[in-house]
This record gives structure tokens, C-alpha cells and sequence, in this order.
């Protein structure tokens, strides 16, 4: 397929490796033009300089965007891929609110196009092996149009049915694991405060019914985070959590946990923590009980 692929993060750029290894034809466009050129000369792939070019000629574009903001721009911008592309079929796989998603699919729909939103579950490894959990706000009878593209950057993929239902799902998702990283990072400083090293109150928390798959993955984080890089910052886990409590308000649902990791959140943010990865919620919490 020839695949446009725009947004070229932590994420991004290991789904746009991978889908040049598996040998799409790929061309690649960033909001910092440099960063595409030079991930395009490393992977064998070409970039673009607008977003008309990108999508010229596209079988799909896909886009792993950072908030609503940027895909905003991306899409419904003067010379954005709804307004100027080509490309037939238009799948965005960051975290985006419903409310935006709705916006894009009905502008897509408008335009001839089909719109996906396709959010993924899994950290910068998981985007690195093409192992990714997929949320597709989409009927599975897209499944074959699309698995060119899904079967590279996935180890599953979850078809929800209609556009919008990705985003809300990915939403709840996230708002799991920013409370788990908030309830971790508190049962570590107490764990600690009381006498026990670190690595043995991790040894006991991935053997116990508490244990989740973040929990080992990102273990060397929680343990020393100043000598890993960073997967997913402080500033993203308050924005998911703030789209998610927007979400909660407009639907009526009460999510009295939520809104504690958000001000946790956003208390460590003004600390000065937002650059740091979420792991640094334990450092956080260490100040904060000194």
C-alpha cells in the first residue's frame, strides 16, 4: 500500500519503521520538517513537506497525533488532509477527545472519505515489536481494507463499531493505568517509608493479585527513572485525564478516583514534573510526604 504517516513522536516513529520494514510505500510528514526527512532516510521511506503531498495518491493516511490541537490542524486546517488530500481513507490512532473524533468523522464523511479512529494500548516497546492493542472506532467489515496497515502495527485489534467509540475506549483504558501509576507510586512510598527496599516491595507487588502488565514493563522505571528514557510524560497523562473528566461530566458518570489522579496529576505538573515520565509520579509522591 502507499501509506502516509503523520506524527513522528515516541510512538510514531516506531509504527511508521515498521511499516516501512514490512515494505509499504511510505511517506512521511512531521510538524518539524527535519525530524521526517531525516526518520524517512533511516527507514527508506520519503517525506512530505504539506499535508496535500502526503496524502497524494494515498491509499491511507495514518496519523499518530498528541492532542486535539495538533489534529485539528492536521485535518480540518485550510490545507489539511480533508480540506486538500487525497487519500480515500483517513486513520487516526493518538488520544483524541469523542468530541473532536464526531467533529472529524462527520467533515471526513462530507468529504468522500472514511475516517477511523483507532487508538492503541502499549507502551514505546510494544509500538517498537508491532504488538499494540487496537481500539477501532469502526465495523469490522473494514477489517480487511484496513489489515495492511493493523496487522504491522498490532497484536490485536478490537473493533467497537463506530467512530468516536475508539476514543472513549481508549479513554477509559488510560484511565486505568494513570490510577494504577498513581496508587503504585503511593504504595511504594509507604512501602518504603516502612523499611522495605524497593525492589522487594516490586518483587511482592508483580507476584501479587495487584500485578498488572505495566507494572513489569515499565519496573525499571518506577526504580530508577533518571537512567531510562521516557515513554509517556506527566503532560499527557493530565491531558487523557482531563479529556476523560470532560467526558464523565457531559454523560453524567461520576469518576470520584479519576478526578483524584487528575489533581495528583496536575499538582506534580505545577511541581515541575511535566516533562518527566509518569513513573515520576513516585518521585512525587516522595516529596510530597517528606
Amino acid at each position: 500500500m502507499r501509506i502516509g504517516f503523520a506524527g513522528l513522536g515516541r510512538m510514531g516513529r516506531r509504527m511508521a519503521a515498521n511499516l516501512a520494514a514490512a515494505g509499504h510505500d511510505l511517506v512521511l510528514w512531521n510538524r518539524t520538517h527535519v525530524v521526517a526527512a531525516d526518520l524517512a532516510k533511516r527507514i527508506g521511506a520519503r517525506h512530505a513537506t504539506t499535508l496535500a503531498d502526503l496524502a497524494r495518491d494515498a491509499d491511507a493516511v495514518v496519523t499518530m497525533l498528541a492532542e486535539d490541537a495538533a489534529a485539528r490542524h492536521v485535518y480540518l486546517g485550510p490545507s489539511g488532509l480533508i480540506a486538500a488530500g487525497q487519500a480515500p481513507m483517513l486513520i487516526e490512532m493518538g488520544t483524541m477527545s469523542p468530541g473532536l473524533i464526531a467533529e472529524l468523522a462527520s467533515a471526513a464523511q462530507g468529504a468522500g472519505k472514511v475516517f477511523v479512529d483507532a487508538p492503541v494500548s502499549g507502551a514505546t516497546a510494544a509500538a517498537e515489536r508491532g504488538d499494540l492493542l487496537i481500539m477501532a472506532g469502526a465495523d469490522a467489515a473494514l477489517a480487511p481494507r484496513i489489515a495492511p496497515i493493523f496487522d504491522v502495527l498490532g497484536g490485536k485489534t478490537v473493533w467497537l463499531g463506530a467512530p468516536g467509540a475508539g476514543a472513549v475506549m481508549k479513554l477509559a483504558v488510560n484511565m486505568l493505568i494513570h490510577g494504577m501509576n498513581q496508587t503504585l507510586a503511593e504504595a511504594l512510598t509507604l512501602s518504603e517509608r516502612a523499611g522495605i527496599a524497593p525492589e522487594l516491595a516490586f518483587d511482592v507487588i508483580e507476584e501479587s493479585a495487584a500485578a498488572a502488565p505495566m507494572f513489569g514493563y515499565r519496573r525499571p522505571l518506577y526504580l530508577d527513572e533518571s537512567r531510562h528514557a521516557v515513554t509517556f510524560t506527566v503532560l499527557l497523562a493530565r491531558k487523557d485525564m482531563e479529556i476523560t473528566a470532560e467526558l464523565a461530566s457531559d454523560l453524567g458518570v461520576s469518576i470520584p478516583q479519576g478526578r483524584v489522579t487528575l489533581a495528583q496529576l496536575k499538582e506534580a505538573e505545577t511541581a515541575g514534573f511535566a516533562s518527566r515520565d509518569m513513573a515520576a509520579m513516585l518521585a512525587f509522591m516522595k516529596e510530597q510526604s517528606e
